[in-house]
């Protein structure tokens, strides 16, 4: 029997019950949200009249949760539209509604007879077949379904997602002792394919896989603190970016979660594993506790590890537990890897450090090797589950087995010795059986090293994904310094940036013109695509900066037209061009995604025309293309300059979209043409396709439009009228007026006397020549300097 997912009831509708709501309907589900009556009226009810009997009331709860995470930054839904897609009710009048649905998600109170309560009316009213699973992060999934209907038991498991839902991909699903192997099979599949998740089975063991390992090295570092003396910046800086872990790193990071969130579980862990080696160190260190009693639990209680007061962010201090102003965190061993610019790289020196954070990196990477280690067979069969855990769940670059690997395997025992450490026995066995490392690529698959079989197998799953990294070096056709040409196979090219933060400059440039070049000669399409934290941030506005600074006006107005030519070359070449953006996509990144045959968008793709922040226009194309679709947009007796007028500000106000999706309102992406993936890992292979299901339907080369409707002065006028109200209104500085009019003159096709028609080439000389003048402002080349140095927009 085929299973299909058409609607989804969500009950318990909190912060997560709600974020998983959300989710569902990010992919285009059908959802039944659910939560409690209220058991008395506020005092704003008893003003209106209402009674405990009035709908509004009796779903009040799950009203205010949803309005509540709707609201909320960074936002839960990919479009403010698709909440249209979630109904809501309480779980006393429309518990029958989800005989409709075809997988209910438990999201309610940790409580175990609490659960078991909503299981039972759960089991009335499901129809037989329908997926029953608990969000549960640490309640034994075999306790939860006893005593229910044998259909009831083979359709039910915990599926614990991560919070914010959308954003963190870890989908751990949790077998039940009577789960059938086609519900485990089919929610892993569907947890990766449409929900875009990195799905994990987990056994059935306390905090499951990723809280197991991650709250593990929490309390590693609230304990190692102490005992190094170290600081919570100095901690957070070593914890952070440097090793490949989020920004807000390790202090941080617990003051978003909640540190009451973390207790509970490290308590569980604590409770529940008294046979854990490291069961100590669950055990929580008097200066957590007394941040307990005193309800310094992070963000939610306006302080935790860090407290803001004023502008100023200060930083506790665990000796005394008084704030006092944060401290500049430095280390000698860090320096040492500023020019080291993959994460993955840089352990090796890490380890190797003769300072703190030498000694720092040896015991906190020793503890945890041998943690992992001796975490298999027990909460997982398969180390790389561990690895796939901390890299989808706790927004890691790299996994502990990943890590040790890059340090060497037996380079690594020999440290985790000398801190008084030892891997289990299946490590040394391993090294034993020939097999010197734990991963290894093999006809660009992922292999891994299977315990049971001493031998490097292919990693499960990866069928739907082609891996850059791993086929980088033996599929290379052409590169430079910035990017490199990579065959897909069957025809098709990939073309991926690896310049810094992937701008694009003369570099990419070259390659991109390289690219189309050997796939018109030999191929059927390209696919430009990269697996980097962000698709590329525009431009190399630094190397603008330098030309304009000397004054080279001639050699700016051959690197702008060369971008120009570039873009035109992507829209107008003899074989589909396919983009695939992800992440942050700014500026030229953003202009490339607008001239592509299709664009194949991760849904976590944030994109943008951002030029007027450093003081310019989109000059590689972009003002001409929004130009060019609003001419597309034109219908006869429209108001044509409402369309002109929404293009303008889209560019003027710098918006950038917050979802793939969002992308589509702004006129950046084009719905019928460009599509959305959810799952990052399958963009690149699901861009391949598109090009080639392109070329086999017979591409042809575009022919270049002339055919362009510009307003003209009628268009010009009320841009030049409106952004001078906005300087009269203080809205906007004199800067962003003489950046505005040059766009308004670019976007109304100059000052012509009525409408007509033009060739992109003439609105691109145009875009040119606006460009380039405001390179020869003082406050431009102030603004650029600005972003340059500080990493941000200067209002000048």
């Amino acid at each position: 029997m085929k299973r299909t997912i058409k609607k989804v009831a969500v009950v318990g509708s909190g912060i997560m019950g709600s974020g998983i709501a959300c989710h569902f309907a990010n992919i285009g589900l059908e959802v039944l949200l659910l939560d409690i009556v209220p058991n008395a009226l506020t005092e704003i009810e008893e003003k209106k009249g209402l009674t405990l009997e009035s709908k509004v009331v009796r779903n009040r709860v799950v009203n205010d949760h949803l309005a509540n995470a709707l609201k909320s930054n960074p936002s839960p839904i990919y479009s403010q539209k698709f909440a249209s897609r979630i109904t809501t009710g309480n779980t006393t009048d429309d518990m029958s509604k989800i005989a409709t649905c075809d997988w209910i998600i438990e999201v309610v109170v940790e409580r175990l007879d609490i659960k078991k309560l909503v299981f039972e009316q759960i089991d009335k009213f499901r129809k037989p077949g329908t997926l029953v699973t608990s969000n549960t992060s640490g309640i034994p999934i075999k306790f939860m379904s006893e005593g229910r209907s044998d259909d009831f038991q083979a359709h039910f498991c915990g599926t614990h997602f991560f919070n914010p839902a959308r954003y963190l991909k870890l989908f751990e699903i949790i077998p039940g002792p009577k789960t059938s192997q086609e519900v485990l099979d089919f929610l892993f599949e569907y947890g990766s394919k449409f929900l875009g998740k990195t799905s994990v089975i987990a056994k059935d063991t306390p905090a499951f896989i990723g809280n197991r390992i991650g709250i593990f090295g929490i309390q590693s570092l609230f304990h190692q603190v102490k005992e190094m003396g170290l600081t919570i910046e100095e901690v957070d800086k070593l914890t952070g970016p440097v090793i490949g872990r989020p920004k807000s790193a390790t202090f941080r990071t617990v003051d978003v979660v909640g540190l009451d969130t973390l207790v509970h579980v490290a308590n569980g862990i604590y409770d529940n594993c008294p046979n854990d080696e490291a069961h100590d160190l669950f055990k929580l260190p008097d200066f957590i506790n007394k941040m307990m009693e005193n309800k310094w639990l992070g963000s939610k209680t306006g302080q935790g590890f860090y407290k803001k007061e004023g502008k100023d962010i200060l930083s506790l201090d665990l000796d005394t537990l008084e704030y006092r102003a944060a401290k500049k965190a430095s280390f000698a061993t860090l320096e040492l890897t500023k020019t080291i610019e993959k994460p993955i790289d840089r352990f090796k020196v890490l380890v190797k450090g003769k300072d703190k954070a030498g000694d720092f990196y040896r015991k906190n990477f020793s503890a945890m090797f041998a943690y992992c280690s001796n975490r298999v067979p027990e909460i997982t069969d398969e180390f790389y589950k561990i690895d796939d855990a901390m890299k989808a769940g706790f927004g890691w670059e790299n996994g502990p087995f990943e890590i040790w690997d890059a340090i060497g395997v037996e380079k690594a025992i020999a440290m985790m010795e000398a801190e008084g450490y030892k891997p289990a026995t299946w490590v040394t066995d391993m090294l034993i059986s020939g097999n010197k490392s734990f991963y290894s690529v093999k006809n660009g698959k992922t292999c891994f090293y299977n315990i049971s079989s001493k031998a490097q197998e292919e990693k499960p799953g990866q069928d739907a994904f082609i891996i850059l990294d791993n086929i980088r070096e033996s599929h290379k056709v052409w590169g430079n310094s910035d990017a490199s040409v990579i065959d897909l196979g069957d025809g098709i090219l990939n073309l991926e940036f690896h310049s810094k933060m992937n701008t694009i400059g003369g570099g990419v440039l070259t390659a991109i013109n390289k690219a189309i070049d050997l796939a018109e000669k030999d191929c059927k399409g390209l696919v430009i695509g990269n697996q980097g934290t962000n698709f590329s941030v525009g431009a190399n506005i630094g190397m603008i900066f330098m030309m304009a600074v000397e004054q080279e006006y001639d050699e700016l107005n051959m690197a702008i037209k060369m971008f120009q030519d570039t873009m035109m070359r992507v829209r107008y070449s003899s074989i589909p061009v396919i983009v695939a953006p992800h992440g942050m996509t700014l500026g030229g990144g953003c202009e490339m995604s607008m001239h592509a045959d299709r664009v194949v968008a991760a849904a976590e793709t944030y994109i943008g025309l951002v030029e007027f922040g450093v003081g310019v226009i989109p000059g590689g194309g972009g003002s001409k293309e929004m130009a060019v679709r609003a001419s597309d947009l034109f219908r006869k007796n429209d108001v044509e300059l409402n369309v002109l007028q929404e293009n303008f500000l889209t560019i003027g106000m710098a918006k950038v979209a917050t979802s793939a999706y969002e992308a589509f309102d702004l006129g950046i992406l084009q719905k019928g043409k460009d599509i959305v993936v959810v799952n990052k890992d399958r963009q690149i292979a699901v861009a391949k396709q598109v090009a080639l299901q392109m070329a086999d339907q017979g591409y042809t080369q575009p022919v270049r439009r002339t055919d362009i409707k510009v307003l003209g002065k009628q268009a010009l006028g009320m841009f030049l009228v409106g952004t001078n109200q906005m300087v009269a209104g203080k809205y906007i500085s004199e800067h962003d007026l003489k950046i505005a009019n040059k766009l308004a003159y670019v976007m109304a096709g100059g000052d012509l006397s009525e409408p007509t028609l033009v060739s992109e080439q003439y609105l691109l000389d145009i875009e040119r020549e606006a460009f380039l003048s405001l390179c020869t402002e003082r406050k431009t080349l102030e603004r650029i300097q600005f972003m340059l140095t500080k990493g941000k927009p200067l209002r000048n």
